[in-house]
């Protein structure tokens, strides 16, 4: 239902379109000056239209219609980077929430001193996967530091991992004997019931050792339903990795997915500039970027990388 709600959406979209196109030719068949100028409006509209559809229809890689899982871990930095993935945090919700889409966090590791540890997000929306698979890797930050006495330039690194949300049935078979649960207090604010009751869950793979957890729910259930969700995804992904090592094996070559080179740097101080280093797409307004206007960098990456898998 969900998948034939979205085809009749972007059928509809379509047949809006050709529908206003159709009415435009007719009144330019008209030659009315009077028409010009209104004319002109709805095809500037019309083209513009046109080209998010376009752009959409290149979103065609598996699963780059589905929910995403946007997961922030800080990195090197120390609180700085806990900071950083704060910061990072308040973007992708902006981001989302502009585009409409709906947020849910499924686990939250507070920083000891200021901003987050890690935290992993639920993205639904249309195509949310297929938008944000162009931020996955590091995202590098630069500026005089707030923490610091001397106020001096600091540089923190930040991981975001972006996964598909899946079905049950997307081909990842869970063996439950595979799995060991672990139940636990959990650490995050939520009142005397959410510290006093083991609510939070922890689930380990055991085949892959893969471990999952979440625990931003008062619901021990609700943590376990999450955290599935959380583990398909991973799974399949490296299901993915395998697929592609195997056809790199093949072709003789082989680049492992892990923490390496920044993908983006966001340089606050000496000078304000984003850059992204794989499009070379950047600008100079920080505070727009951090304030969620992202669209130009993931539209410069999908465009560049149509075609190829993130």
């Amino acid at each position: 239902m969900k998948q034939l709600s979205r085809l009749k959406t972007e059928v509809e979209d379509w047949q809006s379109i050709k529908t206003r196109l159709q009415d435009a030719l007719e009144l330019a068949h008209l030659d009315d000056e009077n028409l010009r100028a209104e004319l002109e409006k709805e095809t500037d509209t019309l083209s513009r239209l046109v080209d998010k559809r376009e752009f959409i229809a290149k979103l065609s890689e598996p699963y780059d219609e589905n929910d995403a899982l946007l997961a922030i871990h800080s990195g090197a930095g120390g609180t700085d980077s806990q900071d950083w993935a704060a910061m990072l945090q308040r973007m992708y919700l902006r981001w989302a929430e502009r585009r409409g889409f709906q947020t849910e966090v499924l686990d939250y590791s507070e920083g000891e001193e200021a901003g987050i540890k890690s935290i992993t997000l639920a993205v639904n929306g249309p195509y949310a996967f297929g938008y944000l698979r162009s931020e996955k890797g590091v995202h590098r930050l630069v500026r005089l530091s707030p923490f610091d006495s001397a106020h001096r330039r600091h540089t923190s690194f930040v991981l975001v991992e972006v996964l598909p949300q899946v079905e049950e049935d997307n081909g990842v078979e869970i063996n439950p004997n595979d799995l060991r649960i672990d139940t636990y207090r959990s650490a995050g604010a939520g009142g005397q019931n959410v510290q006093k009751n083991d609510t939070a869950v922890r689930i380990t793979h055991l085949p892959t050792g893969i471990v999952v957890t979440c625990q931003n729910e008062r619901s021990q259930s609700q943590n376990r339903e999450n955290a599935m969700r959380v583990l398909r995804a991973r799974l399949l992904e490296l299901k993915q990795l395998e697929q592609e090592k195997h056809l790199a094996d093949l072709r003789g070559e082989y680049t492992k997915a892990e923490w390496g080179s920044q993908i983006r740097s966001y340089v606050l101080h000496p000078y304000q500039l984003v850059k992204d280093h794989r499009t070379g797409f950047e600008t100079g307004n920080t505070q727009a970027v951090l304030d969620g206007e992202i669209d130009g960098f993931i539209e410069a990456y999908l465009r560049a990388n149509v075609g190829e898998h993130a």
